[in-house]
């Protein structure tokens, strides 16, 4: 299984980087004895080219046959436990998955319509600087969750 995070717009060195450094560091040393692999992270910088040329580059980066998570404000938002299961269940049947997140001006329509799941932080708009923590934080309470860790609590 491969884990990949694509991301477009490069994240700088910050609080957001730091916060995103600490916790995918969390989540590789907790999913290490679960049989999760890191993340790999493919930061695309399109120059305000669009969503559509952000697409292909999306694309490419995506590993073939990958399971495809794209966040939108247009996705479910499942709970903490059933994103970890989630992630158990590709886990175990050794599916690649990649987390999509667009840029400022969200995803193509070709792209959202290609997702296998596609998940919300809510009906507010994030800025994607700070999905990227978000996603971060939530990978590293799945592991959490996966391991029987007090740290997710009800």
């Amino acid at each position: 299984m491969k884990l990949c995070l694509v991301c477009v717009g490069r994240l700088r060195k910050g609080p957001e980087k730091l916060m995103v450094d600490d916790y995918l560091d969390r989540f590789a040393k907790t999913g290490r004895g679960l049989g999760l692999p890191s993340v790999t992270i493919t930061e695309i910088d399109a120059k305000g080219a669009g969503m559509e040329a952000e697409a292909a580059l999306i694309e490419r980066a995506i590993p073939s046959g990958a399971v495809r998570v794209l966040l939108d404000e247009r996705g479910t938002q499942p709970t903490s436990p059933d994103f970890a299961r989630r992630l158990g269940a590709w886990r175990d049947g050794a599916r690649d998955v990649a987390l999509v997140i667009g840029g400022a001006d969200g995803l193509a329509p070709d792209l959202r319509n290609s997702a296998d799941l596609t998940i919300s932080f809510g009906a507010m708009v994030w800025p994607h600087m700070l999905v990227r923590v978000m996603l971060a934080e939530q990978l590293y309470r799945a592991a959490s969750i996966l391991a029987g860790s007090p740290y997710h609590r009800v």
